[in-house]
């Protein structure tokens, strides 16, 4: 089928599909007059793609997932490239955490001596946001 009537058929925009496919998460073949041809898979991927786009989830992050997802909604399956690649965005996320968490001591910190040594005694600062 060609990229409108993949476009009818799932409710997504022509620029859409062709931005799904630039980043990899889509597949077109080539007819011979230079139009791109998409399989009737393309309907399921599409809507795969659009469910977890819902979730808030990056097209990067979708790269991986989608090898490892089956059905509309979609069900993920525990497939090594899912496990890895969610193992290392955890590993991330919880390092990132306790840079937050340093800062937000270290912050603390501050106010506190800020307040021992006598704040009061100054004017107020306005501080940026």
């Amino acid at each position: 089928m060609r990229i409108g009537e993949l476009s009818r058929r799932t409710g997504v925009h022509a620029h859409q599909l062709r931005y799904y496919e630039a980043q990899g998460l889509l597949e077109a073949d080539r007819g011979p007059n230079g139009y791109r041809e998409y399989g009737e898979d393309a309907v399921l991927r599409v809507k795969q793609i659009r469910h977890l786009l819902g979730a808030g989830l990056s097209s990067e992050d979708i790269a991986y997932l989608l090898p490892c997802a089956t059905g509309e909604a979609p069900d993920l399956i525990g497939c090594p490239e899912l496990l890895a690649a969610m193992r290392s965005r955890l590993e991330r996320l919880n390092e990132q955490l306790a840079r937050l968490a340093q800062s937000r001591d270290a912050l603390a910190d501050y106010i506190d001596a800020a307040e021992r040594i006598g704040g009061e005694h100054y004017p107020p600062l306005t501080m940026p946001a």
